[in-house]
C-alpha cells in the first residue's frame, strides 16, 4: 500500500510539473521576437520543470508498467485547465469540465 501511494505521489507530482511547464511556456511564448525569447526567464523554467518531469517519469516507469502510466499521465490535462484558470484567467467550460470527468474515469479504470 505505501509503495502504491509513493507510486501515485509521484505520477501526480510528474503531472504537475509537466502542466505547470506548460504555463511557463505560454508566458515565455508572449515575448516579442525570438532573442527576447531567449532572455526571458520563463522559459528555462518551463524547460526545467520538462526535465524534472521527465525524471520522474523515467522512474515511475521502472516499478509500473507502461500500458498503466501512460494513460495515468493524461491527469496532466486536469492540471492544466486547473492552472490555466487560476494563473492564466482562461475560462473552464462545461465542455471542458465533461472532458475532465471522462479523463478521471479513464485514468481510474486503467489505474485499477
Amino acid at each position: 500500500m505505501i509503495r502504491f501511494l509513493m507510486l501515485f505521489s509521484l505520477v501526480l507530482g510528474m503531472t504537475f510539473m509537466g502542466a505547470l511547464a506548460s504555463v511557463f511556456l505560454k508566458k515565455a511564448s508572449g515575448s516579442e521576437d525570438f532573442f527576447k525569447m531567449l532572455c526571458n526567464v520563463n522559459l528555462y523554467l518551463g524547460g526545467g520543470l520538462y526535465l524534472a518531469a521527465s525524471v520522474l517519469n523515467i522512474i515511475v516507469l521502472r516499478y509500473l508498467e507502461y500500458s498503466v502510466v501512460l494513460p495515468l499521465s493524461s491527469i496532466t490535462y486536469i492540471w492544466t485547465m486547473v492552472l490555466s484558470y487560476l494563473l492564466l484567467k482562461e475560462t473552464i467550460t462545461g465542455r471542458k469540465a465533461a472532458g475532465v470527468l471522462c479523463i478521471i474515469a479513464g485514468a481510474a479504470c486503467v489505474a485499477l
